[in-house]
């Protein structure tokens, strides 16, 4: 699979660390502690050096890119994934990791961002973008829901993505209203429903037989 989209791991890779090239540019402009964290009111919490920020924290995402890339390939089933999945595995990291460093660097340069809108709205997004995916997905290893009765059942693991699809897709939009509204315990819970709801309905289909 890497061999294939060599190409694209390429790009991805370099997206990355497109925010080092621009930390480094701004270098000089940067204070020495930059913020890191913010809490669920979108109130910066927690700091990090220059250094860490501009080149620990880009490098520990490449990190988790080349993981999720390696751990895909190593499927036993990735012949079963589509190209379009594939190419959700490639972007998803880059493109968060591009949006999060920004909002770093303008927060560090004194101008208001506010994280407690950006990031709902951005894990909105990405469960809008994986719902539409969901249904998409053959049995695998590395992709999708991966307990024993979607594993050991093709037609439990299509009903539940579908499923799981279609929630995800409702949850995500519901997610992205909760960073206007300001609600965080409304993400928790709508946040665990996505995770509970397609274990549950594969465990009832698989007491039904499925």
């Amino acid at each position: 699979m890497i061999k294939k989209n060599l190409k694209i791991l390429i790009i991805t890779s370099l997206v990355i660390l497109l925010p080092i090239a621009a930390g480094l540019i701004l270098w000089n402009q940067l204070p020495e502690n930059i913020p890191t964290h913010w809490n669920t009111k979108g109130e910066i919490d927690g700091y990090s050096s220059k250094a860490f920020a501009v080149l620990g924290l880009p490098s520990l995402m490449l990190l988790v890119q080349w993981l999720c890339v390696l751990a895909t390939s190593a499927d036993p089933k990735k012949e079963k994934h589509p190209q379009k999945v594939l190419h959700l595995v490639f972007w998803m990291i880059p493109v968060i990791t591009v949006v999060l460093c920004t909002a770093t660097y303008l927060a560090a340069l004194g101008i208001e961002v506010r994280m407690e809108i950006i990031m709902p709205v951005i894990m909105g997004l990405v469960f809008i973008i994986v719902g539409n995916y969901l249904p998409k997905c053959k049995q695998n290893y590395t992709i999708g829901i991966k307990i024993p009765w979607t594993l050991e059942s093709e037609e439990n693991w299509n009903k539940t993505h579908r499923f799981a699809g279609v929630l995800w897709v409702v949850c995500g939009m519901l997610i992205m209203f909760t960073g206007i509204f300001g609600s965080f315990f409304l993400f928790i819970g709508i946040t665990a429903l996505m995770v509970l709801a397609p274990l549950i309905y594969s465990y009832i289909l698989y007491k039904k037989g499925v």
